[in-house]
């Protein structure tokens, strides 16, 4: 006598499988479509390159990422079920790809932000930031329209307060819905908080004394960022609750390394990257939001200095 067994059935992913293979789809997707869109007659020979760029970075992202999941069962499954492969085809242009790293992109930022796991959330960090760094080329070459960057604005330390009253009460629901998602980092030590303010502080007051050497386009960029820099020193300052007190560990004046400026700016943001994906592996999740955006900032601002894309920005293990 056989026992009859029932049919094999594909394992169900948790959450954190979810975001992870999600974040791979995205990035293969985005490949597929890079390579598709090079091998098109009529593609430009340096948005071939750019596309062929892309895609290498974004398949290395989906191997990082631990690769497409293959239990097995699939063809099982597909014939067992009778499922068929989905009809829609993605458009295979250079525009279409700039679209499609834009919503890998956004994804990947939100799960980055949400992600349980420290380390993949600083993962998922450095690759959303190289896709919008990637975004951001193609779109230059080809006339897209360019993406538009997260929001950076450093949230303020919320105010002590009492047990709300019934209109508080009344209104909580509808705030929580049209608020800004970033809040303030969680999980973070006054170390690292003290250290930011400090990188912040220290690329603010390096580009002040290169827009006052400089003339022209440099000077005007190199102030501004500096004093973007500077705001954004005092932001965490707040944040940490040193500012003005014998912690906050801003000085009058840095060392300034003797290099060309363009050299300057790259190796400040790097840093800057590399602090906040650090920080990003470290906030508590639902807590990351603009860590991750500051992150995807740092990436952006170098690339008119010339550093180049990278499938990983602020990730050194990966350079």
């Amino acid at each position: 006598m056989r026992l009859e067994t029932p049919p094999p059935t594909e394992p169900v992913p948790d959450a954190l499988e979810v975001v992870r293979r999600t974040a791979v789809a995205d990035a293969l997707l985005v490949a597929d479509q890079a390579d598709a869109a090079a091998a098109a007659k009529g593609t430009r020979a340096d948005v071939v390159v750019e596309l062929h760029q892309i895609s290498q970075a974004t398949t290395v992202q989906a191997q990082q990422l631990g690769g497409e999941y293959d239990s097995g069962l699939g063809d099982i499954v597909a014939e067992q079920s009778g499922a068929s492969p989905s009809a829609t085809t993605p458009e295979h242009t250079p525009r279409a790809v700039v679209t499609s790293l834009v919503d890998a992109a956004t994804r990947t930022r939100a799960a980055a932000d949400q992600a349980q796991l420290g380390p993949l959330g600083r993962l998922l960090a450095s690759i959303s930031a190289s896709q919008t760094r990637y975004a951001s080329d193609l779109a230059q070459l080809t006339g897209a329209p360019a993406p538009e960057p997260p929001p950076t604005r450093i949230p303020e330390p919320a105010e002590p307060s009492g047990e709300p009253s019934e209109g508080d009460e009344a209104s909580a629901t509808p705030a929580l819905a049209s608020a800004d998602p970033a809040v303030v980092p969680t999980g973070l030590s006054a170390e690292d908080l003290s250290a930011l303010v400090l990188a912040e502080d220290t690329a603010g007051y390096a580009l002040e004394v290169r827009a006052a050497q400089a003339d022209g386009d440099v000077r005007a960029r190199a102030y501004e960022r500096a004093q973007l820099h500077r705001t954004r020193a005092q932001a965490w300052a707040q944040v940490a609750g040193i500012a003005s007190t014998d912690q906050d560990p801003r000085r009058v004046a840095y060392a300034v390394p003797a290099t060309p400026t363009q050299e300057l700016v790259r190796d400040l943001e790097d840093d800057l990257a590399q602090n906040y994906a650090s920080l990003a592996g470290v906030a508590e999740p639902g807590t990351r939001a603009i860590l991750v955006s500051l992150l995807t900032d740092a990436t952006l601002a170098s690339a008119p200095w010339g550093a180049p894309a990278v499938p990983f920005p602020g990730l050194p293990e990966h350079a």
